[in-house]
Protein backbone atom coordinates (compact mmCIF):
# COMPACT_ATOMS: atom_id res chain seq x y z
CA UNK A 1 0.00 0.00 0.00
CA UNK A 2 1.05 3.62 -0.32
CA UNK A 3 0.22 6.40 2.04
CA UNK A 4 -0.41 9.95 0.89
CA UNK A 5 2.38 12.14 2.31
CA UNK A 6 1.11 14.50 4.97
CA UNK A 7 1.67 18.20 4.42
CA UNK A 8 3.48 20.16 7.11
CA UNK A 9 1.00 21.04 9.79
CA UNK A 10 -1.45 18.30 8.83
CA UNK A 11 -2.91 16.67 11.96
CA UNK A 12 -1.52 13.26 12.83
CA UNK A 13 -4.94 11.64 12.42
CA UNK A 14 -5.20 12.62 8.74
CA UNK A 15 -6.79 9.80 6.76
CA UNK A 16 -4.67 7.18 5.06
CA UNK A 17 -4.91 7.59 1.29
CA UNK A 18 -4.17 4.51 -0.77
CA UNK A 19 -3.34 4.51 -4.47
CA UNK A 20 -4.32 1.66 -6.75
CA UNK A 21 -4.65 1.17 -10.46
CA UNK A 22 -7.74 -0.73 -11.58
CA UNK A 23 -8.30 -3.10 -14.50
CA UNK A 24 -4.61 -3.98 -14.71
CA UNK A 25 -2.11 -6.01 -12.70
CA UNK A 26 0.62 -3.59 -13.84
CA UNK A 27 0.91 -0.32 -11.88
CA UNK A 28 1.73 1.43 -15.18
CA UNK A 29 -1.53 0.25 -16.77
CA UNK A 30 -5.22 0.63 -16.06
CA UNK A 31 -6.84 3.59 -14.33
CA UNK A 32 -5.36 5.02 -11.11
CA UNK A 33 -7.71 5.69 -8.21
CA UNK A 34 -7.36 7.04 -4.72
CA UNK A 35 -8.96 4.98 -1.94
CA UNK A 36 -9.73 6.24 1.56
CA UNK A 37 -10.98 3.26 3.58
CA UNK A 38 -11.96 5.43 6.55
CA UNK A 39 -13.31 8.83 5.55
CA UNK A 40 -15.08 9.41 8.87
CA UNK A 41 -15.00 13.10 9.67
CA UNK A 42 -14.18 14.25 6.15
CA UNK A 43 -16.75 16.71 4.80
CA UNK A 44 -17.46 17.28 1.10
CA UNK A 45 -14.85 20.01 0.80
CA UNK A 46 -12.15 17.85 2.36
CA UNK A 47 -12.95 14.91 0.10
CA UNK A 48 -12.93 17.11 -3.00
CA UNK A 49 -9.61 18.64 -1.91
CA UNK A 50 -8.03 15.19 -1.56
CA UNK A 51 -9.35 14.13 -4.98
CA UNK A 52 -8.06 17.33 -6.57
CA UNK A 53 -4.64 16.91 -4.98
CA UNK A 54 -4.32 13.33 -6.21
CA UNK A 55 -5.48 14.33 -9.70
CA UNK A 56 -6.87 10.91 -10.55
CA UNK A 57 -10.16 10.67 -12.40
CA UNK A 58 -11.80 9.52 -9.15
CA UNK A 59 -11.02 8.90 -5.50
CA UNK A 60 -13.30 6.71 -3.36
CA UNK A 61 -14.21 7.48 0.26
CA UNK A 62 -15.71 4.89 2.63
CA UNK A 63 -17.82 5.54 5.71
CA UNK A 64 -20.28 3.53 7.78
CA UNK A 65 -23.14 1.87 5.88
CA UNK A 66 -26.84 2.63 6.20
CA UNK A 67 -28.53 0.55 8.86
CA UNK A 68 -29.26 -3.00 7.71
CA UNK A 69 -27.15 -2.90 4.55
CA UNK A 70 -24.87 -5.78 5.55
CA UNK A 71 -22.59 -7.29 8.14
CA UNK A 72 -19.92 -5.12 9.79
CA UNK A 73 -16.69 -4.93 7.82
CA UNK A 74 -18.47 -6.08 4.66
CA UNK A 75 -20.83 -3.14 4.02
CA UNK A 76 -19.99 0.53 3.53
CA UNK A 77 -21.22 3.83 2.20
CA UNK A 78 -18.99 4.93 -0.68
CA UNK A 79 -18.66 8.30 -2.36
CA UNK A 80 -16.59 9.21 -5.40
CA UNK A 81 -14.96 12.54 -6.19
CA UNK A 82 -13.22 13.61 -9.38
CA UNK A 83 -10.80 16.56 -9.21
CA UNK A 84 -13.76 18.86 -9.98
CA UNK A 85 -16.91 17.34 -8.51
CA UNK A 86 -18.64 14.37 -6.92
CA UNK A 87 -19.91 11.65 -9.24
CA UNK A 88 -22.72 9.25 -8.41
CA UNK A 89 -20.89 6.06 -9.35
CA UNK A 90 -17.40 5.05 -10.49
CA UNK A 91 -16.54 1.54 -11.57
CA UNK A 92 -12.75 1.59 -11.51
CA UNK A 93 -12.60 3.15 -8.03
CA UNK A 94 -15.10 0.49 -6.88
CA UNK A 95 -12.84 -2.30 -8.16
CA UNK A 96 -9.80 -0.65 -6.54
CA UNK A 97 -11.67 -0.27 -3.24
CA UNK A 98 -12.90 -3.87 -3.28
CA UNK A 99 -9.40 -5.23 -3.85
CA UNK A 100 -8.05 -2.99 -1.07
CA UNK A 101 -10.75 -4.31 1.28
CA UNK A 102 -10.06 -7.91 0.30
CA UNK A 103 -6.37 -7.47 1.01
CA UNK A 104 -7.27 -6.46 4.56
CA UNK A 105 -10.39 -8.50 5.30
CA UNK A 106 -10.21 -11.36 2.84
CA UNK A 107 -12.02 -12.19 -0.41
CA UNK A 108 -15.76 -12.65 -0.49
CA UNK A 109 -18.86 -10.52 -0.80
CA UNK A 110 -19.02 -6.80 -0.05
CA UNK A 111 -21.89 -4.37 -0.51
CA UNK A 112 -21.58 -0.66 -1.18
CA UNK A 113 -24.20 2.06 -0.81
CA UNK A 114 -23.58 4.55 -3.65
CA UNK A 115 -25.55 7.63 -4.63
CA UNK A 116 -26.78 5.60 -7.62
CA UNK A 117 -27.98 2.70 -5.47
CA UNK A 118 -26.69 -0.47 -3.85
CA UNK A 119 -23.74 -2.11 -5.63
CA UNK A 120 -22.71 -5.64 -4.56
CA UNK A 121 -19.08 -6.59 -5.18
CA UNK A 122 -17.55 -10.05 -5.01
CA UNK A 123 -13.78 -10.51 -4.74
CA UNK A 124 -12.16 -13.84 -5.62
CA UNK A 125 -8.56 -14.97 -5.83
CA UNK A 126 -7.86 -16.39 -9.28
CA UNK A 127 -4.40 -17.82 -9.95
CA UNK A 128 -3.07 -15.82 -7.04
CA UNK A 129 -4.62 -12.53 -8.19
CA UNK A 130 -7.58 -10.80 -6.56
CA UNK A 131 -10.37 -10.06 -9.01
CA UNK A 132 -13.41 -7.94 -8.16
CA UNK A 133 -16.79 -8.22 -9.86
CA UNK A 134 -19.25 -5.37 -9.33
CA UNK A 135 -22.94 -5.69 -10.08
CA UNK A 136 -24.46 -2.53 -11.50
CA UNK A 137 -27.74 -0.94 -10.59
CA UNK A 138 -30.65 -1.48 -12.99
CA UNK A 139 -29.64 -0.02 -16.38
CA UNK A 140 -31.46 2.23 -18.82
CA UNK A 141 -30.83 2.92 -22.51
CA UNK A 142 -32.44 5.94 -24.19
CA UNK A 143 -32.31 7.75 -27.51
CA UNK A 144 -30.12 10.81 -27.96
CA UNK A 145 -31.60 13.99 -29.41
CA UNK A 146 -30.30 14.52 -32.98
CA UNK A 147 -29.22 18.07 -32.17
CA UNK A 148 -27.24 16.85 -29.15
CA UNK A 149 -25.61 14.15 -31.28
CA UNK A 150 -24.64 16.76 -33.86
CA UNK A 151 -23.08 18.90 -31.14
CA UNK A 152 -21.17 15.95 -29.68
CA UNK A 153 -19.75 15.00 -33.07
CA UNK A 154 -18.78 18.62 -33.73
CA UNK A 155 -16.96 18.82 -30.38
CA UNK A 156 -15.13 15.58 -31.22
CA UNK A 157 -14.51 16.67 -34.82
CA UNK A 158 -15.90 13.32 -35.93
CA UNK A 159 -17.85 13.18 -39.20
CA UNK A 160 -21.12 11.29 -38.83
CA UNK A 161 -19.99 9.07 -41.72
CA UNK A 162 -17.20 7.73 -39.49
CA UNK A 163 -19.70 6.10 -37.09
CA UNK A 164 -20.61 2.41 -37.22
CA UNK A 165 -24.21 2.22 -38.49
CA UNK A 166 -24.64 -1.19 -36.86
CA UNK A 167 -24.19 0.38 -33.39
CA UNK A 168 -26.29 3.56 -33.35
CA UNK A 169 -25.74 6.32 -30.75
CA UNK A 170 -27.58 5.99 -27.45
CA UNK A 171 -27.36 7.29 -23.90
CA UNK A 172 -26.74 4.35 -21.57
CA UNK A 173 -26.94 4.28 -17.79
CA UNK A 174 -25.84 1.70 -15.23
CA UNK A 175 -25.10 4.02 -12.32
CA UNK A 176 -23.90 6.96 -14.44
CA UNK A 177 -24.96 8.34 -17.81
CA UNK A 178 -22.73 7.86 -20.86
CA UNK A 179 -23.22 8.77 -24.51
CA UNK A 180 -22.21 5.70 -26.53
CA UNK A 181 -20.72 6.42 -29.95
CA UNK A 182 -19.34 3.57 -32.06
CA UNK A 183 -16.49 4.31 -34.45
CA UNK A 184 -16.49 2.59 -37.81
CA UNK A 185 -12.76 1.83 -37.63
CA UNK A 186 -9.92 1.47 -35.15
CA UNK A 187 -8.21 4.37 -36.90
CA UNK A 188 -11.16 6.65 -36.17
CA UNK A 189 -11.09 5.69 -32.48
CA UNK A 190 -7.34 6.32 -32.30
CA UNK A 191 -7.71 9.91 -33.53
CA UNK A 192 -9.11 11.70 -30.48
CA UNK A 193 -8.41 15.43 -30.25
CA UNK A 194 -11.58 17.09 -29.04
CA UNK A 195 -12.74 20.53 -27.92
CA UNK A 196 -12.49 20.17 -24.14
CA UNK A 197 -14.70 23.12 -23.18
CA UNK A 198 -17.33 22.54 -25.87
CA UNK A 199 -17.75 18.86 -25.08
CA UNK A 200 -17.73 19.53 -21.34
CA UNK A 201 -20.54 22.06 -21.68
CA UNK A 202 -22.69 19.60 -23.63
CA UNK A 203 -22.01 16.82 -21.13
CA UNK A 204 -22.95 19.01 -18.17
CA UNK A 205 -26.20 19.94 -19.88
CA UNK A 206 -27.04 16.29 -20.57
CA UNK A 207 -25.73 15.05 -17.17
CA UNK A 208 -23.19 12.75 -18.84
CA UNK A 209 -20.22 11.36 -16.95
CA UNK A 210 -18.16 10.30 -19.98
CA UNK A 211 -18.54 9.60 -23.66
CA UNK A 212 -18.13 5.89 -24.30
CA UNK A 213 -16.37 5.77 -27.66
CA UNK A 214 -16.08 2.19 -28.90
CA UNK A 215 -14.91 0.13 -31.83
CA UNK A 216 -16.03 -3.45 -32.32
CA UNK A 217 -13.14 -5.79 -33.11
CA UNK A 218 -15.20 -8.99 -33.09
CA UNK A 219 -18.47 -10.41 -31.82
CA UNK A 220 -17.51 -9.96 -28.17
CA UNK A 221 -14.31 -7.87 -28.19
CA UNK A 222 -14.41 -4.07 -28.11
CA UNK A 223 -11.97 -1.18 -27.75
CA UNK A 224 -13.02 1.95 -25.85
CA UNK A 225 -11.95 5.50 -25.08
CA UNK A 226 -13.70 7.80 -22.61
CA UNK A 227 -13.36 11.60 -22.68
CA UNK A 228 -14.08 12.97 -19.18
CA UNK A 229 -13.94 16.78 -19.33
CA UNK A 230 -16.67 17.19 -16.70
CA UNK A 231 -14.28 15.63 -14.20
CA UNK A 232 -11.37 17.80 -15.25
CA UNK A 233 -9.69 14.85 -17.00
CA UNK A 234 -9.06 14.73 -20.76
CA UNK A 235 -9.50 10.97 -20.95
CA UNK A 236 -10.29 8.20 -18.48
CA UNK A 237 -7.91 5.25 -18.98
CA UNK A 238 -10.34 2.47 -17.90
CA UNK A 239 -13.97 3.18 -17.12
CA UNK A 240 -15.94 0.53 -15.23
CA UNK A 241 -19.17 2.53 -15.05
CA UNK A 242 -19.10 3.10 -18.80
CA UNK A 243 -18.36 -0.58 -19.41
CA UNK A 244 -21.43 -1.47 -17.32
CA UNK A 245 -23.53 0.99 -19.30
CA UNK A 246 -22.13 -0.36 -22.55
CA UNK A 247 -23.11 -3.89 -21.57
CA UNK A 248 -26.69 -2.71 -21.14
CA UNK A 249 -26.48 -0.87 -24.47
CA UNK A 250 -25.18 -3.94 -26.33
CA UNK A 251 -27.95 -6.09 -24.88
CA UNK A 252 -30.69 -3.52 -25.55
CA UNK A 253 -29.69 -3.10 -29.20
CA UNK A 254 -29.37 -6.84 -29.78
CA UNK A 255 -25.65 -6.57 -30.52
CA UNK A 256 -25.18 -9.52 -28.16
CA UNK A 257 -27.52 -12.07 -26.60
CA UNK A 258 -27.30 -12.98 -22.93
CA UNK A 259 -25.66 -14.94 -21.53
CA UNK A 260 -22.60 -13.26 -22.97
CA UNK A 261 -19.18 -12.07 -21.88
CA UNK A 262 -17.71 -8.95 -23.44
CA UNK A 263 -14.05 -8.00 -23.36
CA UNK A 264 -13.27 -4.28 -23.41
CA UNK A 265 -9.74 -3.04 -24.09
CA UNK A 266 -9.16 0.51 -22.92
CA UNK A 267 -6.19 2.78 -22.24
CA UNK A 268 -3.94 1.49 -25.04
CA UNK A 269 -3.97 4.84 -26.83
CA UNK A 270 -2.87 6.50 -23.57
CA UNK A 271 -0.07 4.03 -22.90
CA UNK A 272 -2.01 2.63 -19.91
CA UNK A 273 -3.57 -0.59 -21.22
CA UNK A 274 -6.41 -2.04 -19.19
CA UNK A 275 -8.77 -4.98 -19.51
CA UNK A 276 -12.44 -4.92 -18.48
CA UNK A 277 -14.76 -7.92 -18.61
CA UNK A 278 -18.52 -7.39 -18.79
CA UNK A 279 -20.76 -10.35 -18.05
CA UNK A 280 -24.40 -10.27 -19.14
CA UNK A 281 -26.51 -12.94 -17.49
CA UNK A 282 -29.77 -14.39 -18.73
CA UNK A 283 -32.71 -13.16 -16.68
CA UNK A 284 -30.67 -10.39 -15.04
CA UNK A 285 -30.72 -6.94 -16.74
CA UNK A 286 -27.74 -5.70 -14.73
CA UNK A 287 -24.13 -5.66 -15.91
CA UNK A 288 -21.41 -7.49 -14.01
CA UNK A 289 -18.02 -5.84 -14.52
CA UNK A 290 -14.86 -7.71 -13.54
CA UNK A 291 -11.26 -6.65 -13.20
CA UNK A 292 -8.22 -6.66 -10.99
CA UNK A 293 -6.38 -3.86 -9.24
CA UNK A 294 -2.87 -3.37 -7.93
CA UNK A 295 -1.07 -0.96 -5.64
CA UNK A 296 0.83 1.92 -7.20
CA UNK A 297 4.16 1.70 -5.40
CA UNK A 298 6.61 4.36 -4.35
CA UNK A 299 4.36 7.41 -4.54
Amino acid sequence: MTREPRDAGTPGDAPEILRYTAFSDDPAGGNPAGVVLDATGLDDAAQLAIAARLGYSETAFLTAPPAGLGEPGRAFTIRYFSPLAEVAFCGHATVATAVALAERHGPGDYVLATRAGTVPVTVQKVDGTLQATLTSVAPQVTDVDPADLTEALAALDWPAADLDPALPPRIAYAGARHLVLAAGSRERLAKLDYDFERLGALMRRLDLTTLQLVWRESESVFHARDPFPVGGVVEDPATGAAAAAFGAYARELGAVTAPATLTVHQGHDLGRPGLLTVELRAGDPRSHVRGTATVIPGV
